[in-house]
């Protein structure tokens, strides 16, 4: 049986994602009011305290994504990917189904899911190198 998984690529997607889950936790939590705008949503005190605690919890998935991708073992690395790859196309799903409709930002911040998500599935799948 032939392993699956490209583990180098994996990682440097693991660590792609947690910086681009760095800048969107810094946006969160430094001008929610902007995102809101962004997102189209109508800004207001308790939905910029919502972004904020999401943007937390990014900075905390940003660390963990780091970390997997800097020292985890080839089966936490392809587990971390597995459910990041389900994560990221969700994420591109319910950004499209944001009720302010769909603009500019919306879409690029969809298609980001989207990307990584066919990254993720493209090296799960890839046969690993040295290996046939």
């Amino acid at each position: 049986m032939t392993k699956r998984g490209n583990i180098a690529r994996l990682r440097g997607v693991l660590r792609l994602g947690a910086l681009v889950f760095a800048l969107s936790a810094a946006l969160l939590l430094a001008l929610p009011s902007l995102f809101a705008e962004l997102l189209g949503l109508a800004g207001g005190d308790e939905l910029n305290w919502s972004l904020q605690m999401i943007g937390l919890t990014l900075l905390a998935l940003t660390g963990q994504m780091f970390v997997v991708s800097l020292s985890a073992s080839e089966r936490g690395v392809l587990w971390a990917a597995r459910v990041m790859q389900v994560a990221a196309f969700f994420l591109g799903v319910v950004t499209l189904l944001i009720p302010t409709g769909v603009q500019w930002f919306v879409i690029l911040y969809a298609l980001v899911g989207f990307g990584f998500s066919a990254a993720y599935t493209v090296f799960l799948f890839q046969k690993r190198i040295g290996e046939e």
